[in-house]
């Protein structure tokens, strides 16, 4: 793969990573996480279980694992740029579905439509920022954690519109939400088009690198726990935050929290993250973010929700970073879209039980108390685990 057309002339590389952090900010940010600020106006005006609020992140995330497995033959057909661009699209165009019907099965369909494009766009993308962080090897880490600061500017973004405009205009306005959400992810996405960034972004045909799934296995179990807890906490936060008694204000603020230390988790972590070549990183990062879902059972107090937030937030996409850092650290350059892609399915498929296992366990037990425990402990388990995976080759 050659990392840059050097024949064009092109932005600093720091410019160019974030401006391809748009992609993330909405397809990472706002399309799969808004709904869970949306989800308590949906439940109530729609009827739903648990277990069918649940459902629709079930939906979403096997839309993501779907993307996983067909992300990198659809990098060595297109390109990484154009994947980036057109799974940031479809995340675009799921926010417009969301805002038409209150249709289960239409809902479903944009949900999976948002988990399809995010995940082509993350696999392309994060190959894309670590191609584009190789042309400054001293910096590398850093501009490669850019990357992964869109995800918090979504977070905050809809942290700070959902809620608000949710308590402005009373129940029964999740359509409206959704489609101001769409109506900034649209406007998000503007750059991207507009920009292209010139990179060879195909492997080199017929010579793909192999990835070899056996060496890592324990790191892809622990990604596999990671996914399916952080979904967990992810899903049903805003809706425990309301049984606690907290209005919009105290939704928007955990809400806009967790995007906050998302958004700062680069600078926090980026030392750390420069050293990632084990699974060391990775379980440290991962045991933090065990502890920020687990601090709400200890009390449900606004200050101890808040703390709970921050931390969670802090850490969260931090490991999502950790794991891009380690195909980088593990693989060489051609193996990166593929690499990326198999942590991805893994993480996609614990996305996958997460939802619609935890919201079976809750409406079964009758309190979302299971949902923060069965999230924390999949957490743990999953940072333990990582702590035993060594360097490859």
């Amino acid at each position: 793969m050659t990392l840059i057309d050097r024949t064009m002339a092109q932005p600093h590389p720091a410019q160019l990573i974030v401006m391809l952090a748009l992609s993330p900010t909405i397809s990472l940010g706002i399309a799969p996480f808004a709904y869970s600020l949306v989800l308590p106006d949906m439940r109530d005006a729609l009827g739903w279980s648990y277990s069918a609020a649940g459902f629709m992140n079930t939906v979403n995330a096997a839309g993501y694992l779907g993307g996983a497995l067909v992300a990198a033959s659809l990098v060595r057909r297109f390109g990484l740029f154009r994947v980036v661009q057109a799974g940031t699209l479809a995340c675009v165009a799921s926010l417009l579905l969301c805002a038409l019907s209150g249709n289960f099965a239409l809902l479903g369909l944009a949900r999976l439509l948002a988990g399809l494009g995010a995940a082509v766009s993350f696999v392309a993308g994060g190959a894309l920022a670590a191609t584009l962080a190789q042309t400054e090897p001293q910096r590398s880490s850093f501009l490669l954690s850019l990357f992964y600061a869109g995800p918090g500017l979504g977070i905050l973004l809809s942290g700070l519109l959902a809620p608000l405009l949710l308590g402005l205009l009373g129940p029964g306005s999740w359509r409206a939400v959704w489609l101001a959400l769409a109506l900034v992810a649209g406007a998000l996405t503007l750059p991207l088009l507009l920009r292209p960034i010139a990179a060879q972004a195909a492997l080199t045909p017929g010579k793909p690198a192999r990835f070899a799934a056996g060496p890592v296995a324990i790191y892809l179990i622990a990604y596999f726990l990671f996914g399916a807890g952080y979904i967990a906490y992810m899903t049903f936060m805003i809706a425990y935050v309301r049984d606690a008694g907290g209005g919009a204000l105290a939704q928007s603020g955990f809400w806009c929290l967790i995007g906050a230390g998302a958004f700062a988790s680069p600078w926090v972590w980026r030392r750390l993250i420069a050293r990632g070549r084990s699974g060391i990183t990775t379980a440290i990062i991962l045991g933090v973010n065990a502890l920020g879902a687990a601090l709400p059972l200890l009390s449900p107090s606004p200050w101890m929700l808040a703390v709970s937030a921050a931390v969670f937030g802090v850490a969260f996409f931090a490991v999502v970073t950790t794991t891009t850092a380690f195909v980088r650290f593990n693989y060489p350059p051609e193996a990166w879209p593929s690499a990326i892609a198999a942590m991805t399915i893994v993480f996609g498929v614990g996305q996958t039980i997460g939802p619609i296992a935890t919201g079976a366990i809750t409406d079964a037990m009758g309190s979302l108390d299971t949902t923060l425990n069965v999230s924390a402990a999949a957490l743990a388990l999953g940072a333990a685990l990582a702590a035993f995976q060594r360097p490859v080759g």
